[in-house]
């Protein structure tokens, strides 16, 4: 028997790429559709799903806390048979208002794809209103977090554990509460999932350890095949979890397993659905930030519904992602008034003048080669001849004939035709560099103007219900 218990964890700074892809990673996890009743039971405090890590992420850059722990994942683990998943939901959502005093951007979900249902909690490492770090002490589990689970159980006649390990008991039952404290079982069916799914990514052995790399597992080819996900102390031997995940077994797996295969054996996957979740709750920023802020959590009132009713608020979908993006804006350039906005947006006109210049005079640089570049488009459309004649095919000699003529007339501009394809590359680089940074600046440039307008439109306002509340009564 396994009582309900809290385990803690935490996500240590990236050592490649970005900090926070171990945090990112959680997220994603916590999150899959196939774990949490098609995203039923998912929810979030102080962020949105669907732009969660980025609202995390952008916290940690306004406080300069982007170092370092980058997050916390709480499990909160239910006797087997004991709960229902909306029980367990509704549990966990009260679990984490009380433990975390709506103080941190937080995601949780229920995972009820075994018989054993248990909740994750998923929160950002930097306290969105201080920008101060959570900070957990030893000993915090026993005076806490564990009463707050005990305390919501009694509550829902539920199981609890005791707190006092003087008083448990050394039998079965106390090592298999010790092994879920430790993660194992929480962890043993999401190191399982991991690696069913690199088995379905990967073409051979390497990319299958590759991908687990990715996702930021460590891992060690010894005697025993074992990994260690972020979060746990100890490597896992694989040839624990079952005779599916030997080293052998996980070698033919790659070759014979697809994904028709994997959904054959695992009839629980279910199709996705759109879901934002409407208890959102109001940050307390400063300026204009706030009113975008709140306006973004305003827009999670959508309830759940089926994609095929898409049509019916995808009103209210566009606007949720403008003003994500209105809010991320806003963040980026720490716009904090209408001084600060007026003076991005000027720097960014700017900015789009004088690219457009660069632009100008790179365009000019490459009219300069479009004759060379032409002949070297008719050499590579004259290779394959040039090269069946070189293998002494006599009946491509006048293509041979264009290839050489054309071939001097490039190494007479004083290059070869290697050092012109490279030179080309280098324009079609730049190219593409100048389109996407002109759309980046032009989006940047109307994300500015619109909250410029949205503005003198409120201030429009103001001036006109003061008016009329001015106008004497009759």
């Amino acid at each position: 028997m396994i009582l309900a218990i809290t385990k803690i964890l935490y996500m240590k700074e990236s050592q490649y790429g970005d900090p926070g892809r171990h945090l990112k990673h959680s997220l994603n996890y916590i999150l899959a559709s196939e774990k949490t009743g098609e995203t039923l039971y998912t929810g979030s405090v102080n962020c949105q799903i669907p732009f969660a890590y980025e609202q995390m992420k952008s916290t940690k850059v306004q406080f300069g806390k982007t170092e370092k722990r980058q997050g916390y994942h709480i499990i909160i683990s239910f006797e087997e048979g004991e709960i229902d998943a909306p029980t367990a939901y509704e549990l966990v959502g009260k679990f984490v208002n009380e433990y975390l005093k709506n103080e941190y951007q937080a995601v949780y979900a229920v995972h009820d794809n075994t018989a054993h249902i248990h909740g994750h909690i998923v929160f950002n490492s930097v306290n969105f209103l201080t920008g101060k770090k959570f900070r957990y002490e030893k000993g915090d589990w026993a005076k806490y977090m564990q009463p707050i689970t005990n305390r919501l159980c009694e509550e829902y006649g539920l199981s609890t554990i005791s707190i006092d390990r003087e008083e448990a008991e050394p039998s079965e039952n106390y090592t298999e509460w010790k092994d879920s404290r430790d993660g194992r079982f929480m962890w043993s069916d999401m190191i399982k999932r991991d690696l069913d799914a690199c088995v379905l990514e990967a073409s051979d052995f390497d990319e299958f350890v590759a991908l687990l790399k990715g996702r930021g597992y460590e891992v060690k080819q010894n005697k025993y095949f074992a990994v260690r996900p972020p979060g746990l102390s100890r490597y896992r031997r694989c040839y624990r979890f079952g005779e599916d995940y030997t080293e052998e077994s996980l070698k033919r797996r790659i070759v014979t397993e697809d994904m028709k295969h994997y959904q054959e054996n695992h009839s629980e996957m279910r199709i996705l659905k759109v879901v934002i979740p409407y208890h959102l709750k109001r940050a307390k920023l400063s300026g204009m930030q706030r009113r975008y802020f709140a306006r973004l959590y305003r827009i999670g009132k959508l309830k759940q519904r089926p994609y095929s009713q898409a049509y019916r608020y995808r009103d209210e979908i566009r606007k949720m992602y403008k003003l994500h993006r209105q809010y991320m804006f806003l963040s980026k350039y720490e716009i904090h008034s209408m001084e600060d906005l007026n003076r991005v947006h000027e720097e960014l006109q700017d900015k789009k003048a004088e690219r457009s210049k660069d632009r100008s005079k790179h365009y000019k640089q490459y009219a300069r080669f479009n004759m060379l570049f032409r002949k070297l488009e008719r050499i590579e459309q004259l290779q394959a001849a040039e090269v069946t004649y070189q293998n002494g095919d006599s009946f491509f000699g006048d293509e041979h004939e264009e290839y050489k003529r054309i071939e001097n007339e490039i190494n007479d501009e004083g290059y070869t035709i290697k050092e012109l394809t490279e030179l080309r590359e280098h324009y079609k680089i730049r190219n593409v560099s100048f389109r996407e940074e002109a759309k980046e600046t032009n989006r940047e440039i109307r994300i500015a103007e619109s909250l410029i307008k949205e503005n003198e439109q409120e201030q429009v306002s103001v001036v006109k219900n003061d008016l009329i509340g001015r106008q004497p009564k009759r």
